[in-house]
């Protein structure tokens, strides 16, 4: 057996091509949207993908399944569990085939059982791999979000993300069902999960790439707890606020993703116009460079590990958009456009560096005041209002008394609730999230904004004394 896991780093998500080394077969699970690391995977192994799958409707990436089936002649094959609104739509991939949990498919010599196993959401799927070329006992499980190295997948999500409302509680339920289903199987099985650390679709999860299921039985919290109840309440508690875009990433899944976008041009002379004409500008520089100086109305998100979570929840994707990027660095700006189009973040007409123009045109050159963390006491204290935008979790665990918390993931669907709050001094943990709410705001014209250097945790050094609970 053949088996390579392809891995997205900003996403935290991982992929599996599977190859029978004797028929040079290959099944894809879960692939992003866009087919060619899957094709040239299976060039540089020398086998022929024939099946492409899935895991679950996925919420925080625009699904490849059904590009990549078309693209490699590939049977597409889809879960046909579970119920609801959420679950994929039948009539919108005719063609697949509807798997159910006791299917068995077939990739020459590779068998993979599939499982049920609900709870992340209602159709979850997990494939049991067994290379019958060298043994008839199963080697591994791809686990998709149902389970992860230290974590299981988060419940909440159809409910908090979705809107299906009451759905969390019984959601964990069936988690912890799913969950003790595996009781029976072997200490040796591979576990080969769908995220690492730093994917919103759990709130823990482990670095490592893969496990064992005896490891996890042992180091695991989720699956050491049998008391169902201290289950659901455990794992509901202290989830992060999801992107905002994962609500429309489930719909668009549910109907079989989207086509490939074109990549964004790389004309300054064209990203000015678009930008005179209204383009949104998406500045993608550090938060500092973005405060010395940007564009009049322009958003500050900022490349790295969560630029696809923070861009999901601030970047309007009806909107035409004009990427930024620093000193030389249109390869930055190729790149942030790229990873845009993998959360259907599609309209990128333009990417620019500031040789062409920080400032676009007619637009003026503003800049981010800076104040800080020490003095906002005093500030708040002049009238000014404290914006934490951090996630609720980190919130109650302690925050600067008197201050107003609006979740980042949220701050774009209430913002009018910030109307008349006086000078607005924005916070996160750290400085970065603050930045990219603070530009949210000037953006949304309000003209008195500051962004707290150091965050919270410059707060907290500073020796001030915190606020807990909600």
């Amino acid at each position: 057996m053949l088996f390579r896991r392809l891995y997205h780093d900003t996403l935290a998500q991982a992929s599996y091509l599977i190859a029978c080394q004797a028929s040079r077969e290959a099944i894809v699970i879960d692939p992003l949207r866009d087919p060619a690391p899957y094709l040239d995977a299976a060039r540089q192994e020398g086998v022929r993908i024939v099946a492409v799958t899935e895991t679950h409707v996925h919420a925080d990436f625009l699904s490849g399944a059904a590009a990549l089936s078309r693209e490699a002649g590939a049977a597409l094959m889809l879960s046909g569990a579970g119920e609801g609104d959420a679950v994929y739509r039948r009539d919108a991939s005719p063609g697949a085939r509807w798997l159910q949990h006791g299917d068995v498919l077939r990739v020459g010599q590779v068998r993979l059982d599939v499982m049920h196993v609900p709870g992340h959401t209602p159709e979850h799927l997990a494939f049991m791999v067994t290379d019958e070329a060298t043994s008839d006992a199963p080697v591994g499980l791809v686990t998709g979000d149902f389970l992860f190295v230290g974590d299981v997948g988060r419940p909440d999500l159809l409910e908090r993300a979705v809107g299906v409302a009451g759905s969390m509680d019984g959601s964990a339920r069936q988690l912890h069902a799913s969950l003790r289903s595996l009781s029976e199987l072997p200490d040796y099985l591979q576990l080969w999960p769908g995220h690492g650390a730093g994917s919103a679709c759990g709130k823990a999860l482990g670095a490592v790439p893969q496990s064992t299921l005896g490891y996890e039985r042992r180091a695991n919290w989720a699956l050491k707890l049998t008391d169902e109840d201290v289950f659901v309440e455990q794992v509901l508690a202290g989830q992060p606020e999801p992107p905002a875009y994962f609500a429309r990433m489930k719909r668009l899944n549910a109907l079989g993703g989207r086509p490939v976008a074109p990549h964004a041009s790389l004309d300054g002379v064209r990203a000015e116009a678009a930008a005179e004409a209204g383009a949104l500008v998406v500045d993608v520089r550090t938060p500092a460079q973005f405060a010395a100086g940007h564009s009049a109305n322009a958003l500050n998100v900022p490349l790295g590990k969560s630029f696809l979570s923070w861009a999901g929840s601030v970047v309007d994707p009806d909107r035409d958009l004009v990427l930024l990027a620093g000193p030389s660095a249109r390869a930055e700006a190729e790149h942030a456009a790229r990873q845009l189009a993998l959360i259907g973040i599609d309209r990128v007409v333009g990417v620019a560096t500031p040789q062409e123009g920080a400032v676009f045109g007619t637009r003026a050159r503003v800049t981010l005041p800076i104040v800080a963390a020490a003095s906002l006491g005093t500030q708040a204290a002049t009238g000014s209002t404290v914006l934490d935008v951090r996630n609720r979790s980190e919130w109650e665990a302690g925050h600067v008394p008197g201050a107003r918390h609006i979740p980042l993931a949220e701050l774009t669907s209430r913002i009018e609730e910030l109307r008349g709050s006086g000078p607005l001094l924005v916070h996160c943990q750290g400085g970065s999230r603050g930045a990219v709410a603070a530009s949210v705001l000037l953006a949304a014209g309000f003209d008195d904004v500051a962004n707290v250097e150091g965050g919270y945790a410059a707060w907290q050094r500073a020796g001030h004394r915190p606020e807990h609970g909600a």
